[in-house]
Order: structure tokens, then sequence, then C-alpha cells
């Protein structure tokens, strides 16, 4: 998506290194290059190469700062690309056409697959043409296009994404049933257990 935008791309490069430990740094700074490092990618941090354009909508992947609201799944469009430091306009909520200016931040990664710690510094983004249903929650927005390759699979969830937007007339949903093929409904999960116990 970000190639049908024509305006110059600028590319960031993460910087990966092994976390100083006593005893096994001088091991693992032989074992654990620069171009593994670059090569491994865990959930919630962002790729070691990020390509971006003015024009292009993207999401932060952690808190930056709660207290001015530039939080986890914040939408943003980019404004201005720098060296050390990415301008965006607030897409969505309460700070709607704010500006936000975005440094790298260094983050360890905690995953129990990787044997190893290190750091990553890199913009704490990624490029967001699409999201989905969890990260749309508590958003306001002007156009909903919901794409249901499967059925909602947990109680609220087609309530949450039904509920992005004020009017019917800027949803529009393509929904597909169990044998792949088009369909006009679509099933809300309930799990009735829950009522059971309900006076």
């Amino acid at each position: 998506m970000v190639s049908l935008n024509h305006d110059l791309e600028k590319t960031y490069l993460s910087s990966d290194t092994v976390c100083m430990s006593v005893h096994s740094f001088m091991v693992l700074e032989h074992v654990h290059t620069s171009e593994f490092l670059n090569s491994t990618n865990c959930s919630g941090i962002p790729n070691h190469s990020i390509t971006l354009k003015v024009g292009v909508p993207i999401i932060l992947l952690r808190n930056i700062d709660q207290s001015l609201g530039y939080c986890n799944g914040m939408r943003l469009i980019i404004t201005r690309l720098r060296d050390l430091i990415i301008e965006a306009k607030v897409l969505s909520g309460k700070m709607v056409g704010e500006n936000v200016f975005i440094p790298r931040i260094s983050l360890t990664p905690s995953n129990a697959r990787i044997p190893f710690k290190f750091q990553q510094r890199q913009f704490l983004i990624v490029v967001s043409f699409t999201m989905t249903i969890n990260k749309s929650q508590g958003q306001s927005l002007s156009h909903v296009g919901l794409f249901l390759k499967k059925s909602v699979f947990t109680h609220g969830q087609l309530y949450v994404a039904l509920s992005r937007v004020t009017s019917r007339k800027v949803l529009e949903i393509l929904a597909f049933d169990d044998e792949g093929k088009i369909t006009n409904e679509v099933k809300n999960v309930v799990y009735k257990e829950v009522f059971h116990n309900l006076v």
C-alpha cells in the first residue's frame, strides 16, 4: 500500500544489541551478530527496517506519554519525516488534529522463545491501512470497512466493530460463510451460560 503513495520514501533501520551480562556477553556477541538480531521478529516490537512516506497512516505500538494521551493503538498520519524524529497528526480520539513528535525508543523484548535478551532502538510504530477489531476499540471513525473472513469469535466483538461509526451509511461489511462464500449474515457470538446465574 505504501508504494501507491508517490511521495519520497524514507527507510529507518533499528539499532539492535545484545544486553550486557557479566558472564554471557563475550560469548553472545560472537554468536548473535547484528544481522541475526536485525532478523529477529517479536510480537509487539517494530521491524528492523521501516519504510515510510508522508501521508501514510500509522499506529503506535507502545505508550509514549499516557498523560498526553499518546498510547498504544493511537492512529496517526505522517506529516514530516526527519532523521531523528517523525512528525504525525492524530487521526482519532480527543486529540484529533494535534501534532505529535515520535522519537526512537529503546525496548527490550520479553519473549520466552528467545533464550537471550537484546535491545532494539527504533520508532515504535507500524504502518496501518487496516486494524483489528480490538485495536479499534474506543475510537470513533468517519468510515469503516469491516472484512470478516471468518465469524467473530468472542462475545461483544461484533458490537465493538459495528459501533465505531455513528451511521450505518458509512459502514461497509464484507463477510464470508464457513464455505468461503460471500454472505449477508454474520454470527454474533453469545455465551448463553453467562446469563444462567442472573436473577
